[in-house]
């Protein structure tokens, strides 16, 4: 059984960066695209990233590839999401979730979803 937990989210001054990390404890994701999704009080949840099973491909939201990026960890079968120039508007809590193989942008897709972990940028 498939378990994630997010970790890394913080209070930051616009401009500043954070790594979040996606924790499978040990449960083998080489099955598993992983996405990064974000909420906001009062909005939808919104894709940010999600890197496919075998790690070769890599998509992101709107131009948020400038600012983000996604990698795995194979050995540690983590994923993380290292941001960068963070601005007010990425204030959210953000969730890693798993579906097999394939990245979508449709959160309906996923089977696995960590609790979350708050991201607040703010000066």
């Amino acid at each position: 059984q498939l378990q994630l937990v997010e970790s890394g989210g913080d209070l930051v001054q616009p401009g500043g960066s954070l790594r979040l990390s996606c924790d499978s404890s040990g449960f083998p994701l080489n099955y598993y695209a992983i996405g990064w999704f974000r909420q906001a009080p009062g909005k939808e949840r919104e894709g940010v990233a999600c890197i496919t099973s075998q790690g070769g491909s890599a998509y992101y939201a709107g131009s948020d590839g400038g600012r983000f990026t996604i990698s795995r960890d194979t050995a540690k079968n983590m994923v993380y999401l290292q941001m960068s120039s963070l601005r007010p508007e990425d204030t959210a809590v953000y969730y890693c979730a798993a579906q097999a193989y394939f990245c979508s942008g449709h959160a309906f897709r996923y089977e696995a979803w960590g609790q979350g972990t708050q991201v607040t940028v703010s000066s």
